[in-house]
């Protein structure tokens, strides 16, 4: 056995199956592995899904993730089920990816981030395909609501959406530079504070009557929220989609609802349902909704740890969390305080300072 290998940390072993068995088990394992130095084995990928094994989106981030980082890796074909994935060494720069579909840009750029944020020099991703995908965080979303809050940690970013991309088309691209991560903040958001105001904003993209979803979108909100403003906004792109979103901010946190546009649903049936997801959280006292709660556990176990309060602990969020625990030395809690408010605190050993 030559001495690299023996050098090299036990494989972690992962079964895909676990918890809710999507692809973010994958994507977490990869940008964990590409952090730590660890090498990992996935069997099972995705063994929950109707489709399993490697669609081309999680290909795409294990192209990406072997890219940064020089990995060793086996099984990366579409549909497999295994994969074996050593990283060497992660390297800062420029780069581009094309997913080469309607798959999530913002899934690909989720994977990269953190372990992008933890070296020396600034990077800068560009990574076209899908954008506005209904199971995944929207551009929007990055933008106003996943990296201003990581702002509060002292990771600093810039984002563009260059070109909208809906399924099927996709052919949508967003850019974003990254600087490296140098003032590590402890994220203290228990209390979200006073509520400061509510914005809607709806765009369409190469739709007929396209002022008119829009429009009715915004309306029907404005009922059902009494809104503080409203906005069309202007998409690019060559795909055809609706895009909606509610911006709700209070003193300490701005927090984001996103709803796309369907076939055979009106723009009332799609406005009503985010008002609905909009009320709920403002009816709760939690700062982060679910998805947010999600996408934060990761940077605060790379950071120094924090605590904040969440509406909702999905499954999802349970297995992110074991996911990260199997990789980092770190505690994440989860604490119900009533029915619709739980306390999430991530505490870190002191490695990281």
């Amino acid at each position: 056995m030559n001495k690299a290998l023996a050098n090299m940390p036990a494989t972690i072993q992962i079964d895909g199956s676990q918890g809710e068995g999507g692809g973010q088990i994958l994507r977490t394992a990869l940008a964990l592995s590409m952090i730590t130095g660890q090498a990992f084995e996935l069997i099972n990928i995705r063994a929950g899904r109707k489709k399993s094994g490697l669609m081309r989106q999680h290909l795409v981030c294990v192209q990406a993730s072997q890219h940064i980082s020089q990995a060793y890796v086996e099984g990366a074909e579409l549909h497999s089920q295994r994969l074996y994935f050593a990283p060497q060494h992660v390297q800062s720069g420029k780069y581009q990816f094309q997913i080469g579909s309607a798959g999530s840009t913002t899934l690909v750029l989720q994977t990269l981030l953190p372990a992008l944020l933890l070296q020396d020099g600034a990077s800068e991703l560009t990574i076209t395909g899908g954008t506005h995908n209904p199971l995944a965080p929207t551009a929007d979303f990055i933008e106003h609501c996943f990296l201003p809050t990581l702002t509060k940690i002292g990771i600093e970013t810039e984002f563009k959406l260059n070109k909208a991309g809906f399924f099927p088309i996709g052919a949508g691209e967003i850019q974003i530079k990254i600087q490296p991560w140098q003032h590590r903040n402890k994220l203290n958001l228990l209390d979200r504070g006073a509520l400061q105001g509510t914005e809607a904003f709806a765009a369409v993209l190469n739709l007929s009557e396209e002022a008119q979803i829009a429009q009715r979108e915004l309306a029907t909100l404005n009922k059902r929220l009494k809104l503080d403003t409203q906005q069309l906004f202007h998409l690019n792109g060559i795909s055809q989609g609706n895009t909606v979103y509610v911006k709700v901010e209070h003193q300490q946190h701005i927090q984001l609802f996103t709803a796309l546009g369907e076939m055979r649903k009106s723009a009332e049936q799609i406005a009503n349902r985010l008002a609905e997801q909009v009320k709920q959280y403002i009816a709760s006292q939690a700062a982060v909704d679910e998805y947010l709660t999600d996408q934060l556990l990761l940077p605060l176990a790379l950071g120094q740890g924090g605590e904040f309060t969440a509406q909702c602990i999905s499954e999802h969020t349970h297995t992110q969390a074991s996911m990260i625990e199997k990789f980092i030395d770190c505690e994440i809690e989860f604490i119900e305080l009533n029915k619709n408010l739980f306390q999430v605190t991530v505490k870190v050993k002191e490695a990281h300072s």
